[in-house]
């Protein structure tokens, strides 16, 4: 039985757990908090909170953590750390929704990526889906009339997209039997400890504030928020990511990560206060029904990505049973 609506179904609670994460550190990074301190407190809550599910799912299997290393490291320095500081960085100039769009144009680094190096045209399905997400997402985020970008921000939301599709290589190579929870929990604390080294060095910004921060118009408790982040925008976020990328492999599970644009875009309206024109929703109904619609078309596993010398057959991706 194909593991592609399960995957998919899988990624849509990625997405939308994904797409908390602005509008939470939104109100922190305007209260003062450094990008660098949101990213380090963020993953270190996700990770803390996965980490009693992980030890529980590894039951002892430590050589398979060991033989996962390079890839927990990767996760955890370039998936955590260097992503989300990256896309961090960018909301502090640009708005939210700017910001993940850029960043969601890793689903195209990708194919662009193994087209380049298979020389081999993805299929019409795909080429056609990666237009309409983008012109989706482009109506959803788009600024309005007189607005500039500035420019710095969009150079980190673009590293923040390269980092994006390299997550979505990582976790969509074989597991060698790592459970999909112990790479989100291992991945997050060692990103969240890396940084935090790297900030209390004075290598990059490192500030953290614990005044009240506004949220929906109140102010609440700055801890609100960060639980919020960690909990939902994280460690769920993470958890579930990583299980349907293994599941549909790293561009299935892209192309689904599309529709965290559009959550974004949605908690933005609802927690922040910026309403949605009717363009903006109508292309978030273009990029709802190109990313998880055409994605759930089987392609057969020669077409699918074998992103060749990188990973192999993620459709064949060995899970822990």
């Amino acid at each position: 039985m194909s593991k592609t609506p399960a995957g998919l179904a899988i990624a849509v609670v990625a997405a939308f757990s994904f797409g908390t994460s602005g509008a939470f550190v939104k109100p922190m990074l305007e209260a003062g908090w450094s990008p660098a301190a949101g990213v380090t407190a963020r993953a270190l809550v996700g990770g803390v909170i996965l980490l009693p599910i992980a030890l529980l799912a590894v039951r002892g299997n430590w050589s398979g953590v060991w033989r996962a290393r390079w890839r927990i490291l990767a996760m955890g320095l370039i998936g955590v750390a260097g992503c989300q500081l990256m896309y961090f960085a960018a909301i502090a100039r640009i708005p939210v929704s700017s910001a993940i769009l850029v960043e969601y144009l890793a689903p195209l680094l990708l194919v662009g990526f193994v087209w380049a190096t298979t020389r081999r045209m993805p299929k019409v399905v795909v080429l056609i889906g990666s237009v309409v997400s983008v012109v989706g997402l482009a109506m959803v985020v788009s600024p309005g009339k007189g607005t500039s970008l500035d420019s710095l921000g969009l150079i980190f939301a673009g590293l923040a997209a390269i980092g994006c599709a390299i997550y979505y290589v990582i976790v969509g190579h074989p597991s060698d039997d790592l459970p999909p929870v112990a790479l989100a929990a291992f991945g997050l604390l060692v990103g969240g400890t890396a940084l935090g080294l790297v900030g209390l060095a004075g290598v990059v910004p490192f500030v953290a504030t614990f005044d009240t921060v506004p949220v929906l118009g109140s102010p609440v408790p700055w801890w609100v928020p960060l639980a919020l982040l960690g909990v939902i925008g994280t460690a769920l976020a993470y958890f579930t990511s990583i299980t349907a990328s293994g599941m549909l492999g790293s561009r299935l599970a892209s192309f689904a990560g599309l529709l965290e644009v559009v959550a974004a875009a949605a908690y933005a309206w609802v927690l922040l206060g910026e309403a949605m024109t009717v363009p903006q929703l109508l292309g978030a109904r273009s990029s709802w029904w190109a990313s998880p619609s055409f994605a759930a078309k089987r392609l057969s596993p020669t077409s699918c990505w074998s992103l060749a010398a990188i990973s192999s057959s993620p459709h064949r991706q060995s899970r822990p049973r």
